[in-house]
């Protein structure tokens, strides 16, 4: 039987689901490339948190659960870093000028 922490575990990482499914509308439904990559963004920083939060009761160690942790800190800096390389491009500047 399922704990009730387990139970929320999975709840939290069926919402995660969710998010990466309201981000793929956002990027096949938006009209331009900022609106678009707003979308992902938002939507798979928040689902990826989601799912790491509800991974969590399931990890089994602190090691692997601060590996989650970790995974999901560095997928969070790189998000941010490629977007606002895309969104230079898009509007026709060089990245970091």
């Amino acid at each position: 039987m399922i704990g009730a922490l387990q139970g929320l575990g999975l709840l939290a990482a069926a919402a995660g689901a969710g998010f990466f499914l309201a981000g793929t509308v956002g990027l096949i439904r938006f009209p331009d490339t900022t609106s678009r990559l707003h979308a992902l963004t938002k939507a798979d920083n928040l689902g990826l948190g989601l799912v790491v939060l509800g991974l969590l009761p399931f990890a089994g160690s602190l090691g692997a659960a601060l590996k989650l942790l970790l995974v999901w800190g560095l997928v969070l800096l790189a998000g941010g870093t490629v977007a606002q390389m895309i969104a230079a491009r898009v509007r026709g500047t060089e990245p970091g000028a």
